[in-house]
């Protein structure tokens, strides 16, 4: 039997507040947004995790918060069973060399006015682990290692392609070798001949290099063809954590039944199946989370159970299930159900 890699990223009770601006009224206190609240994860070496949610969810900001570009309010990182804060001045730069992100844009990510020779350098020069000859012979390699040319070196990105700028945005990542990759939505800026180019190219280097990798994405079939682990997020929280197939064949929590059901099929094996779940209303804001299920004011199974009170009162917090799957929801077991038709599970 196989000994299961150690973990190249721990994420524990990790969690990001952040107090509202603007005008309000006398002594009235500002609201608190809570971005992420007591967010556990782990990603083992040569692993590739996903991380789906809808829009607002707080995707984006847990990346952002593992790289130091966003201040936590609670909670640890630890990369190689090493603990680093991320607001301390001396461990970010072991943090940036840890741990490098691959944003969503290849049109903002990269500084116009450099030319790509000098923005790939600038890991080596500010990491201190090249320079001179060795340092520009880095970067032709790294040109290589990403299907581009060393030639490429004396242009600047407005010259490039959108994949060509993901390219070069992706060889800046893995510069200096990082044991961590976190992936942004890389691939949705992209056309859709592209995107598949990037995401191989993605999985040789994860392959390669034995790097662990968070892919935040909303394409779930993306997600299924990269990843051999999902996390959901809703609302700031990890509601479900499991392996891809198990996950989207059974999935334990009614929010991730209702993500797959709005993901389009070519067949699917029945008309309960076929029929998207509607969830009802709107999603709530972060600086008034409801009280119990943070899902619960748009769950079809909250409606189906007919609305029990443990729902309204307690928080369900991640169980783990069979099959090794965590899911926080007070009935896991009914939550790959069909659902009922769209006129009643939703309105």
């Amino acid at each position: 039997m196989r000994p299961t890699p150690s973990p190249a990223l721990e994420i524990n009770n990790l969690a990001v507040e952040f107090r509202a601006s603007g005008s309000r009224a006398l002594f009235e206190k500002p609201a608190t947004f809570k971005a992420l609240s007591d967010v556990t994860l782990e990603i083992r070496q040569c692993e590739v995790l996903g991380l789906i949610g809808e829009s607002g969810s707080g995707k984006t900001t847990l990346g952002k918060a593992i790289v130091g570009l966003t201040g936590t309010s609670a909670g640890g990182i630890q990369v190689n069973g090493q603990h680093i804060d991320p607001s301390c001045s001396p461990e970010r730069l072991t943090l940036a060399r840890r741990v490098q992100m691959v944003f969503q844009d290849p049109y903002a990510s990269l500084h116009p006015r450099k030319t790509i020779g000098r923005i790939l350098s600038e890991p080596f020069r500010i990491q201190q682990t090249a320079s001179g000859p060795e340092l520009q012979s880095r970067v032709r390699a790294l040109l290589r290692r990403v299907g581009l040319s060393p030639d490429h070196a004396a242009r600047y990105p407005q010259q490039f392609s959108g994949g060509q700028r993901q390219r070069i945005a992706i060889a800046r990542a893995i510069a200096n070798d990082p044991p961590v990759i976190i992936a942004d939505e890389p691939v949705s800026a992209l056309d859709v001949s592209v995107q598949a180019q990037i995401l191989n190219l993605l999985d040789d280097l994860r392959a390669e290099q034995n790097m662990a990798m968070l892919f935040i994405s909303h394409d779930l079939s993306v997600v299924r063809h990269l990843c051999q682990r999902i996390a959901v997020m809703y609302l700031g929280r990890i509601v479900e954590i499991g392996p891809s197939k198990q996950m989207t064949a059974a999935p334990a929590h009614p929010y991730t039944t209702a993500l797959l059901s709005a993901a389009p099929r070519v067949k699917a094996r029945n008309r309960a199946q076929a029929a998207p779940i509607v969830l009802s209303g709107d999603v709530p804001s972060h600086a008034a989370i409801p009280a119990g299920c943070p899902f619960h004011t748009r769950c079809w199974l909250y409606e189906q159970k007919g609305c029990p009170a443990r729902c309204r009162t307690e928080v369900p917090q991640l169980e783990t299930r069979a099959g090794g799957r965590q899911s926080a929801c007070f009935f896991p077991d009914e939550a790959a159900r069909p659902a009922p038709p769209p006129s009643a599970a939703g309105r």
